[in-house]
């Protein structure tokens, strides 16, 4: 039997996380990563994680917690003095500007533990399931910015052949639960809302953009939310 190679995956346990989680097992021996970082459902995300993690067949799950974005706030994800908005009613502005649940440069500490664990395992690969279109207008969800990763990784690393790959980024919502379904990812393990935990809220922007693509590719998404939250 031919051996997979070894890829670290960056796992969130949103949905895009599981479809990314779901193509890394497909053709990769699967070391999954997970931050705790200080964010409102962090107990939740890990156990999605977690869940994720295990359906997919990972060979190892380390659980990384860190108290930097906590304490340095300026997100509404870490912040308890900014509340978590509701979604735009007009589902197109959406991404028109950063919004303030971004947590400052969040996957660049991310992605540089990742790189970290690929080069002791020997793993080639740092797969994340970042996406810019139909997302929440995230500047570390851009193609540059991880092109300009990777540069880095070359320059500061000891063989400089690591690679972090996007294999989302250019899709719709709707594509990544088409995808999903066709790859079998596990989203009724996973989580997206930034404000809920037992259920989904469905008024964030995280939740608006998963029940639309949902919607749009003409499933049903299998997680709850609460009531009279707008499942279409």
């Amino acid at each position: 039997m031919t051996t997979k190679p070894k890829a670290v995956l960056c796992l969130s346990g949103g949905m895009d996380s599981c479809v990314c989680a779901a193509l890394a097992a497909r053709d990769h021996e699967v070391y999954a990563l997970h931050f705790s970082y200080g964010q409102r459902t962090e107990a939740r995300e890990l156990r999605a994680a977690t869940d994720i993690a295990r359906l997919i067949g990972a060979k190892e799950f380390m659980h990384l917690k860190i108290d930097l974005f906590r304490r340095i706030g300026g997100s509404a994800l870490t912040d308890a003095n900014i509340a978590v908005p509701d979604a735009a009613e007009d589902e197109t502005q959406i991404g028109a500007e950063v919004p303030v649940t971004y947590v400052p440069f969040r996957n660049a500490h991310f992605l540089s533990a990742a790189v970290s664990w690929a080069e002791v395992i020997g793993a080639k690969k740092v797969l994340i399931g970042a996406v810019e279109q139909d997302s929440s207008g995230y500047p570390d969800c851009r193609p540059a910015y991880y092109a300009a990763f990777n540069e880095l990784i070359r320059q500061g690393t000891k063989e400089g052949d690591i690679q972090v790959e996007t294999p989302l980024i250019a899709l719709r919502k709707k594509e990544i639960v088409e995808l999903g379904v066709e790859v079998g990812a596990p989203f009724h393990v996973s989580w997206s809302c930034y404000a809920g935990e037992r259920e989904a809220c469905g008024a964030c922007e995280s939740c608006a953009l998963r029940l639309r693509a949902f919607r749009e590719a003409g499933g049903v998404d299998p997680i709850p939310y609460a009531s009279g939250a707008g499942r279409i």
